[in-house]
């Protein structure tokens, strides 16, 4: 049985953040679940995937994270609760569904898991998402640590069904990618199943009936209101007239500076947890009993803004400061260190800093950029869609997944990337503004979340341009999750379709399609060539699984390579792949027998013929 399905109330277990989410939804008798992968978010998708096999909790992994919610949405309208789990760029793809939704509301709780990234871990932007609070009128539930997310995730389906609205968790990646004690709960039911009860009146979004839903929507807003001045998830605490406002795990940060400055009787602190809509009521009374007010928050400045709003209307003059050159930024994470030195910076705390070790005599560490990993066949493809294009004047747009450190040297194959599925539509606009020669990649997963509709784009206006498909048969950034492409009985589980990647894209109509073995470099060198030279749509599907994948599978036929006497060390395997597998040593070119996994490409791409098999791999 999977450890988050322990029913055993008040059994303490050191969790991930992310579990304890996961936790928190079985907790509240969760029914139906859906997600797109995306860093930071994605083991809770996993606990939950894990989970539904041994219980009555259906979970899916969507297309994308707009199917995520629609799937979501339409069982909470039977009744059912749901959970739709996504990263914060995410939402941007749930969003049409998402403000719609909350006109509409729910019958059954629902949960809308933003985890948003800060500093950028794993994400192409640093967007602020409780902005999308806001923007829907949905609630928003902030935790600070890790047992708290079980605890909110729980009360968001509670809050959801009290408003018959989706509620917004929204976390960071130090909530997420922490571990903490997790007291567990008890276990709720909740029916799996539901009924859908025709209400054409209020649940079809014509005008007129969303005109009177958005009175509705409204009115539910001052009902959160309400609930958030009361809520248990906005606290004060301290007292004096210096105040500080924090949420998120920011507040952790502010309560270990207070601790260890000793001015708990200086400095009151107000957290707010319930932070859409934020508690106004609680907030005149704060700022009534502050001289000067700090707010801690990561990202924008949401809390600031509303505060200097509430200041001004309520005819209260305290000075309020966050964001500033000399203060909170709004780029990146917060530490504890630093939080510690703008609170002392702002109230004029007396505070010697510790004094920092000599490290002159550290030599730095070596820089270890994100790279492919050993085998990896987008690092055969770029090889080979190098050879096929030489002479040409070319132009890669690429998009999100392991491929996108094709931007690196020495493989330089990334050349505009926006977001999910952008590949195909810039390759689109490229075509239609420049003679130049655009060969777009995208992956497999990719592909399917948002990449169909550009390529029917491309083939209805006729442009002109390459689509390599890197299908790795797998979603390999986010962790190994399954896709539409993905023979899902390989991994032992049954009942689930398979969408064959080459007959989906000649059914939209793309006139040229060739597949090909990125292992095989010189006769796909040949079929790409063909590919290029077609006037119009052309694609290209590099099959080859994720070597990760195909090892976790056992079905990786390793095979090591090494390097004999007839290098002469012009370092042509490194200049042109850079496999990691390779390594210098005493200025001679080597291969690590446990990191090759023999794919053969280097041995195809060396002119001395000096990479060889290994004959023992013990």
């Amino acid at each position: 049985m999977h450890k988050l399905l322990t029913d055993d109330p008040g059994q303490k277990m050191l969790l991930l953040g992310n579990d304890a989410i996961a936790r928190g939804a079985v907790e509240a008798g969760v029914g139906v679940g859906a997600t797109y992968p995306g860093t930071p978010s994605s083991e809770i998708s996993l606990a939950l995937f894990h989970m539904s096999k041994q219980s009555d909790i259906y979970f899916e992994y969507s297309v994308n994270e707009k199917v995520a919610v629609e799937v979501a949405g339409a069982a909470a309208n039977c009744g059912v609760r749901s959970i739709a789990i996504m990263k914060h760029v995410g939402v941007n793809v749930a969003a049409d569904a998402v403000m719609t939704l909350a006109y509409l509301g729910v019958k059954g709780g629902m949960v809308i898991v933003s985890a948003d990234d800060p500093y950028m871990f794993s994400s192409q932007n640093e967007q602020d998402n409780r902005y999308y609070g806001k923007l829907s009128g949905l609630p928003v539930l902030e935790p600070s640590t890790i047992d708290e997310a079980r605890v909110m995730t729980k009360y968001a389906f509670e809050l959801s069904e009290k408003l018959q609205e989706p509620v917004i968790l929204r976390t960071t990646t130090r909530i997420n990618h922490s571990t903490g004690i997790v007291t567990l709960g008890e276990i709720n039911k909740h029916p799996a199943k539901g009924t859908f009860v025709k209400d054409p009146a209020n649940l079809v979004c014509v005008p007129a009936v969303s005109r009177r839903l958005h009175v509705k929507l409204l009115e539910n807003i001052k009902k959160a209101e309400e609930i958030s001045n009361q809520s248990e998830f906005n606290i004060e605490t301290g007292t004096g007239t210096y105040g500080i406002v924090c949420n998120g795990v920011s507040h952790c940060y502010v309560s270990d500076a207070i601790d260890e400055l000793g001015v708990g009787d200086k400095v009151r602190v107000l957290r707010i947890g319930f932070s859409n809509p934020m508690p106004d009521g609680m907030i005149t009374k704060f700022l009534k009993e502050c001289s000067q007010v700090l707010v801690v928050e990561e990202g924008e400045p949401v809390m600031e803004e509303y505060l200097k709003m509430v200041a001004h209307d309520e005819k209260l003059e305290p000075k309020i400061a966050g964001k500033s050159d000399e203060l909170f930024s709004r780029l990146y994470e917060y530490s504890p260190s630093m939080v510690k030195e703008k609170i002392t910076r702002y109230f004029g705390f007396d505070y010697t800093p510790s004094v920092k070790p000599d490290l002159s005599d550290v030599p730095d560490i070596p820089l270890r950029p994100p790279t492919l990993c050993a085998g990896c066949s987008h690092r055969s493809t770029y090889h080979i869609i190098k050879k096929a294009a030489e002479g040409m004047d070319t132009i890669y747009p690429s998009d999100i997944g392991c491929y996108t450190l094709g931007y690196l040297p020495p493989l330089h194959m990334a050349d505009f990337v926006i977001c999910m599925g952008s590949s195909v539509g810039t390759s689109c606009g490229f075509s239609a503004a420049t003679d130049q020669k655009v060969i777009s990649f995208i992956g497999d997963s990719t592909f399917f979340h948002t990449g169909v509709p550009g390529l029917i784009n491309a083939v209805f206006n006729s442009h002109n341009f390459t689509l390599v498909i890197l299908d790795n048969r797998t979603t390999a950034m986010t962790g190994h999750q399954p896709n539409p492409g993905v023979d899902m009985e390989e991994m032992n589980f049954q009942g689930y379709g398979k969408v064959d990647m080459e007959e989906l894209v000649r059914s939209i109509g793309v006139p040229h399609v060739t597949t090909i073995n990125p292992y095989s470099i010189n006769k796909s060198i040949d079929k790409v060539k063909e590919a290029l030279e077609f006037k119009g749509v052309s694609v290209v599907i590099a099959e080859k699984k994720c070597t990760l994948f195909a090892q976790s599978l056992k079905k990786l036929k390793k095979r090591s390579f090494t390097i004999n006497e007839n290098c002469i060390q012009d370092r042509e395997c490194i200049n042109e792949i850079a496999c990691t597998a390779f390594y210098i040593e005493d200025e001679k070119v080597q291969i690590n027998p446990d990191y090759c996994v023999g794919c053969s490409t280097c041995m195809q791409i060396c002119s001395e013929k000096a990479i060889v098999p290994l004959k023992s791999n013990k």
